[in-house]
């Protein structure tokens, strides 16, 4: 099970952004694998913290774990966001600015070569952001979405190498066509051999001759593609997903940036949102209310029928469980609530004025607010309780 992200670090919640990020160098140095050779487990709480800060360094990424902790990183996202599976090579290349020596400073730990070189293939696309609107349906159930991104796409000529054809190559004569370099650095943990990407062929091992005519040696050009975006039952307007390798394609075969999917909300015409619950305002008549009846509201899914009961009040709220929206990743589900209004007409007949004058003086029309009847404000804690 994991620990929580704060005290992986050893923050509260409300500390700052710096505080985060001195908490998580402070772990990250004290678990670094130069100061616990062979040692597993300093090795997975390294992995650990930088996971943690991973999330609770983005602004947008911790709001979300705030609401929903892990789970909002949770395998039923379809892979959407989080950093869970991080490897050395994510860690560094994420995480460079801290240590201030970036990633090639610490490549002698995973064989070499930035993240952003694609493991020794070109470099990495960048990331892509697009906005989706949801209506409350699909927002509640889940839906796919297709939809087209114009971006880079891998060049169809030559596969993505950027060269003209298989022959246009040759070793790159820097490093022997290995892709890495080796080199001393000192760090702030000493002295260091380190292996980074050959400056010559960036971590290719060789170098073209001829380019492709059709990307011009980028090894990608500018399309589009149709992406099938699973979105999960529950999300809210203001959430981010994100599909890994749907950004950019990168240049030279390097691997393709993410796609960053913006979650717009869709106003509906008679509910509103709160949270995981659905509201309603529903209007009666006083002849309705007094004498009670039977209406339709509608739902998230459609329509359902529901009881007024004789004599109820404006104000009473009517609860139908189950009606409102799942919790992401979750087993909870929200309520529809229902605010009765009685509504009071603005304008009257003389016939209508002179019936209801004679039930003015009435006793049973006189208000008679019940010691036993809640507040408003006792309705609402109930509601939320």
């Amino acid at each position: 099970m994991k620990r929580d992200y704060y005290e992986v670090l050893e923050v509260t919640k409300t500390a700052t952004s710096e505080e985060i990020k001195k908490a998580y160098r402070k772990t990250a140095m004290k678990y670094h694998p130069d100061r616990n050779p062979g040692d597993k487990v300093a090795e997975e709480k390294f992995k650990e913290a930088a996971e943690a800060y991973e999330v609770l360094s983005d602004a947008d990424k911790k709001a979300k774990y705030d609401r929903y902790g892990h789970s909002a990183f949770g395998p039923g996202t379809g892979g959407f966001g989080g950093g869970g599976g991080m490897n050395m090579n994510d860690i560094f290349s994420h995480f460079g600015d801290i240590f201030g020596g970036g990633d090639d400073m610490f490549s002698s730990f995973f064989g070499g070569g930035s993240s952003s070189q694609g493991g020794g293939r070109g470099t990495r696309g960048s990331n892509l952001r697009v906005k989706i609107k949801l209506n409350y349906e699909e927002m509640a159930n889940g839906v796919t979405k297709n939809i087209k991104v114009k971006k880079y796409v891998t060049c169809s000529t030559c596969g993505g190498t950027g060269a003209k054809d298989k022959s246009s190559f040759h070793t790159c004569s820097t490093c022997g066509g290995s892709g890495q370099v080796r080199k001393v650095a000192n760090t702030f943990l000493g002295q260091m051999q380190t292996v980074a990407a050959c400056p010559t062929c960036h971590g290719e091992g060789t170098v073209i001759t001829a380019k492709c005519t059709a990307c011009k040696g980028e090894g990608r050009v500018y399309g589009e593609e149709t992406v099938s975006i699973e979105i999960p039952a529950g999300v809210q307007g203001g959430m981010q997903l994100s599909m890994r390798g749907k950004g950019n394609a990168g240049e030279h075969g390097g691997a393709a940036g993410d796609l960053i999917i913006l979650v717009e909300e869709e106003a509906h015409t008679e509910l509103h949102r709160d949270g995981l619950n659905v509201g309603y305002d529903l209007h009666i008549s006083f002849i309705d209310a007094v004498f009670g009846t039977q209406v339709e509201v509608p739902t998230i899914d459609g329509k359902a029928k529901i009881k007024i009961p004789a004599g109820t009040q404006s104000g009473k709220i009517f609860r139908l469980k189950g009606k409102g929206f799942p919790e992401v990743n979750g087993y909870g589900r929200g309520d529809e609530l229902i605010n009765v209004s009685v509504w009071t007409p603005t304008t009257v007949s003389n016939e209508e004025r002179d019936a209801l004058e004679k039930m003015r003086n009435s006793d049973n029309f006189q208000p008679k607010a019940e010691k036993t009847e809640k507040s408003f404000f006792d309705k609402i804690k109930d509601i939320f309780n």
